[in-house]
């Protein structure tokens, strides 16, 4: 039977098990009282099951070069079997909170990877018909993979014929309704899928030579007629079934995964509500946004029109040369703000480790705005650029803009975190979630408002603008993976919605869907601060915890998701079965 505990005493119970945390989470097992010592055990056997895991995974993943091979797919979900049942056998109930914590996350993982193969098989079945010669390919690089003498005739014959196969699909594709029949998401996979077969068959074909006259006889021909033909057919494909030409780079796309694998995803996620009410989040918040947003262009003299004050703060950017100098004053300043209030430990070699490069231009068609960690890459403009170019860079990186980003990529953001998860639980880093990595950096904008960071009416609109970006990144980015928007109309939203800047529109919806980032990237900005937030009033507004107790023991747990974080912090209570239950953000009020 449970007893409830007196509130003074749970209150007591929880700073002690945050100080514990803090002074503890860097010692390794040796240093741990020898009544734990089994448990400190079991959990550095779980450290050494999370490396293997990895390990295993990896290998399986360089051996099996085709990726969408039936060979790999079955013998990689064959992992994920053995595992589960390995961890099934594991004595749960043996390990400590920590080794609980990472008991959940590899079982996590392991079905994940199951639910991404399964995910994998599914689309491949979408585009079977605009590459049936998967397999073909495959059964050339498995025969090399199990190291069987090369048959070079036989290998010659299948070349040709793969040949002749691709060059009647194309052909196909040239009657409209053949083109017609597949989605243009659809067509672009499939284009990519085509691409990586002629990589996977040109690293085949040059095992053999040079080294086996025999081999190159029979095959150097039949090799050069199929890789020409896959070239061509990936062509076709991205012109007549994805509507691209050739030399289109800046058409978007995409490829919306739809609701069912929405889902999947943020189960895996820890995540415990539907994509619906995600964008009601988000509504809501950017409904706030909104409402301090003309409260600044009020106090800028701009009456409610907030996109005037918005003008007026994108013209406030430095020269040429300077925006540098901007980012290192603004880190310093951002660190002074932070010590001064004793919200966060920054050890001195973080602040000592981190630099600055130069954006490309290439990367600042995806990458408007500069990126940070131990690297900020600055985004501003090149020689190169054309006028409009320069000023919309300008305007999109202005002071006020940069002075509500350095905080985020630096310290007490990326870099910090950066540097604390590689000293800390480092193995964890297999489990990293966007959730943890940018909600906690997106959860320090929020925070530092409530600690009277902005200065003035400028600052705040800077602050604001990037609140309700990611306010708009959770409606755009589930909206299209719904199906219910088009790349276009995302960028309508962030131009028309949130005041950016067209180009830096389209670079960010460019960045969402042209394969970099997972389907929910760009909602974990918001909801994972939005989880920070909430699990700050637990433990730091109820007085449970000082604010530097909490953000040290939050950055000393490892990246994962934040919902086992509280579970780390709270001593919650841990059983195999436990999964997502934490309504961070109550949608009822």
């Amino acid at each position: 039977m449970s007893v409830a505990l007196p509130a003074r005493a749970l209150r007591t119970a929880v700073v002690l098990t945050i100080t514990t945390l803090v002074a503890c989470s860097s010692k390794p097992p040796a240093a741990t009282a020898q009544g734990q010592d089994d448990r400190a055990g079991a959990r550095a056997d779980l450290r050494e099951l999370v490396a293997r895991y990895e390990a295993d995974r990896g290998s399986l993943g360089r051996t099996y070069r085709v990726e969408l091979s039936s060979a790999r797919l079955e013998r990689l979900k064959q992992l994920a079997s053995d595992w589960e049942r390995e961890l099934a056998a594991l004595d749960f109930e043996a390990l400590d909170q920590d080794g609980r914590i990472d008991w959940i996350l590899l079982r996590r993982e392991v079905r994940h990877d199951r639910e991404q193969l399964e995910l994998q098989a599914a689309r491949l079945a979408e585009m079977q018909a605009l590459v049936p010669f998967v397999e073909t390919v495959a059964g050339l690089t498995e025969a090399r993979r199990k190291l069987e003498a090369p048959a070079a005739e036989q290998a010659a014959g299948t070349l040709h014929a793969l040949a002749k196969e691709v060059d009647e699909l194309e052909k196909k594709l040239g009657e409209k309704e053949q083109a017609a029949a597949h989605k243009p998401s659809v067509g672009l996979r499939a284009r990519d899928a085509v691409d990586d077969l002629r990589r996977d068959l040109g690293d085949w074909y040059r095992f053999g030579q040079g080294y086996d006259p025999l081999f190159e006889w029979w095959c150097a021909k039949p090799h050069e007629a199929a890789e020409k033909a896959l070239e061509r057919y990936a062509k076709t494909l991205a012109k007549k079934v994805g509507g691209l030409e050739e030399d289109d780079t800046k058409t978007i796309v995409g490829d919306p995964i739809g609701r069912e694998a929405l889902v999947t995803a943020l189960a895996n996620a820890w995540i415990p509500y539907t994509p619906e009410e995600l964008i009601q989040i988000a509504e809501r918040e950017f409904a706030w946004c909104a409402t301090e947003m003309r409260a600044a262009a009020q106090a800028l003299g701009c009456g409610d029109d907030w996109k005037k004050a918005l003008e007026q703060v994108k013209a406030l950017h430095v020269g040429p040369g300077e925006q540098p100098v901007l980012i290192r004053d603004l880190a310093r300043e951002a660190v002074e703000f932070l010590e001064a209030r004793e919200l966060v430990t920054v050890p001195a070699l973080a602040k000592e480790t981190w630099r600055m490069e130069m954006m490309s231009v290439e990367r600042q068609l995806v990458t408007p705005f500069f990126t940070g960690g131990e690297v900020v890459s600055v985004s501003y403009p090149t020689d190169s650029m054309t006028h409009e170019e320069k000023l919309m860079t300008m305007r999109g990186n202005n002071r006020h803009f940069s002075r509500a980003v350095v905080h985020h990529e630096v310290i007490p953001g990326h870099h910090l975190q950066q540097f604390m998860t590689a000293r800390h639980f480092p193995y964890r880093r297999a489990f990293s979630t966007p959730f943890w990595t940018e909600g906690w950096a997106l959860y320090w904008e929020l925070q530092l408002w409530d600690q009277g960071f902005p200065r003035g009416p400028e600052d705040k609109i800077g602050m604001l603008f990037w609140r309700m970006h990611r306010c708009a990144r959770i409606r755009f980015s589930l909206g299209f993976h719904l199906g219910q928007l088009t790349p276009e109309q995302c960028i309508d939203m962030l131009v028309n919605e949130v005041g950016h800047e067209r180009d830096n529109a389209t670079g960010e919806v460019r960045r969402s869907f042209n394969g970099s980032y997972e389907p929910l990237y760009q909602c974990a900005y918001m909801l994972g601060a939005l989880q920070f937030r909430a699990l700050y009033r637990e433990l730091v507004e109820s007085g449970k915890a000082t604010p530097r107790q909490f953000h040290d023991t939050v950055l000393q747990s490892g990246n994962m998701p934040v919902e086992l974080v509280r579970a780390r912090l709270t001593q919650q209570p841990l059983t195999r079965d436990f999964a997502t239950s934490w309504r961070f953000y109550p949608l009822e009020r």
